[in-house]
């Protein structure tokens, strides 16, 4: 897949977290249902429609698959820290290969949030290594 192309796919998924803040989710049970599901699995993946399908038909499966697991009674974090939080799991998927629940598991959302102001400016790259390097340590 081309660079053009998968960038394409980091800001979908920063367009679906900033969605939920839309909508109200509770962004730490919606961003650790959508990581830990088939839905990201699919993400994931080298080809798949739902990649393609954009934010709305994900948000819909989301709500129909996982309805239990978004929560409208909780902290919204901001739009720009979605997004970013969004965009860089996508990211890591595409510069690793990990699979987003090994991402999740090393950055939850509570991490990004509590990372946003001091790594948003970095480049992804960067950021993501200092998120990995952080979560070695504390093994």
């Amino acid at each position: 897949m081309n660079k053009s192309l998968q960038l394409t796919l980091c800001d979908t998924q920063g367009k679906l977290f900033e969605l939920s803040g839309e909508r109200g989710y509770d962004s730490e049970a919606f961003i650790k249902a959508f990581m830990t599901t088939d839905i990201s699995k699919d993400m994931d993946k080298d080809f798949h429609h739902v990649q393609w399908a954009g934010k709305e038909y994900i948000m819909s499966r989301m709500e129909d698959e996982n309805p239990d697991a978004i929560d409208s009674n909780g902290i919204v974090f901001d739009n720009e820290t979605l997004y970013w939080t969004g965009y860089i799991y996508r990211y890591w998927n595409i510069y690793t290969g990990e699979s987003s629940k090994d991402i999740y598991k090393q950055a939850p959302a509570k991490t990004m949030q509590t990372v946003y102001l001091m790594y948003h400016t970095m480049s992804p790259e960067l950021a993501i290594d200092r998120l990995k390097e952080s979560y070695n340590k504390k093994k």
